[in-house]
């Protein structure tokens, strides 16, 4: 049965990809392109299963780890150059081939038992100790999770926590909060427009709980913003989703400038959580920012204002 679910699913795959184009890859000037990332592979045993992991290490000593977790049924294949954009900018990167079902909370709390006790990447160098913990969708729930661990075990381990449209399960809005710790540790979004595949925005409430959180201890309150031209569930994948994954979101295809958006904030508010600076052009009252706010093309999430 499952090698005809599998047939089918092949087929209909090809048949969408006729007429579904996903999005290129920008072509970069090669004066201007960033050092490329080396990718590896390797594994992380959970309760007697080995499962795939994918890691992009940056040349020079990374500024610390970035969890970038892949959403429910999907692969890390798919967020590939969302992880190079990352470690690019000078941070090691992780993600791990799983189901995320409700976040896989098991899952999440051995990697965070991992991570304390020391991982070694498959370049054989020690995992930086400070992290940020980082997702898309469902793998947003793993990452707040895993998050929520490190937190409780050590806090001057996590960093903070970068989310693509999260959608929420129960748990996930406390566990944010013991991620942010009342803004003393940054919590930063992109949002996607509503739509099923994002639940509806059903993540927002927790994302506002956490900047208002934030903002009553007289800490960092913004949390991130909305893509709002053409802004599709998947655009953390950008070229590298798929035409099954277009479908099923019915926003069509993440467009090039969503995706470098996405990719742009991240690599940024990274480094910025990993060295415990606010510096980047990422942020409310910086150009990059609020270019996109004038433009239209984003939107400060609700009550997410910098105070």
């Amino acid at each position: 049965m499952r090698r005809i679910v599998a047939r089918i699913a092949a087929a209909l795959a090809a048949l969408l990809a006729a007429g579904c184009a996903v999005v290129p890859p920008p072509a970069p000037s090669a004066a201007d392109a960033p050092p490329r990332a080396a990718i590896a592979f390797g594994l992380f045993e959970f309760r007697g299963e080995r499962l795939d992991t994918e890691w992009h290490l940056p040349a020079a000593e990374p500024a610390g780890l970035v969890l970038v977790q892949h959403g429910f049924a999907r692969r890390c294949a798919n967020l590939r150059t969302t992880m190079r954009r990352i470690a690019e900018a000078g941070a090691m990167t992780l993600c791990v081939n799983a189901e995320m079902a409700r976040g896989a909370p098991g899952l999440a709390d051995a990697l965070a038992v991992a991570i304390l006790q020391g991982l070694a990447a498959p370049d054989a160098r020690p995992v930086p100790r400070r992290v940020v913990v980082g997702g898309h969708s469902a793998g947003a729930v793993f990452a707040a999770r895993v998050g929520r661990a490190l937190a409780w075990a050590d806090g001057s381990v996590l960093a903070g926590a970068i989310l693509f449209d999260p959608v929420a399960v129960p748990g996930f809005a406390e566990n944010l909060e013991a991620v942010s710790d009342a803004g003393r540790r940054p919590v930063r979004a992109v949002m996607a427009a509503p739509a099923g595949c994002n639940a509806r925005h059903n993540a927002v409430p927790a994302l506002q709980r956490v900047a208002e959180a934030a903002r009553a201890a007289g800490a960092d309150a913004f949390v991130g913003v909305e893509l709002t031209q053409g802004s599709t569930h998947v655009d953390a994948e950008g070229e590298d989703t798929e035409a099954v994954a277009v479908l099923a979101c019915r926003q069509g295809t993440p467009t090039r400038a969503n995706a470098e958006t996405l990719r742009t904030l991240a690599a940024r508010w990274a480094i910025d959580a990993l060295r415990g600076t606010r510096d980047a052009d990422a942020h409310p009252g910086r150009p990059s920012v609020d270019a996109l706010l004038a433009s239209g093309r984003a939107t400060l999430l609700a009550h997410s204002a910098a105070p």
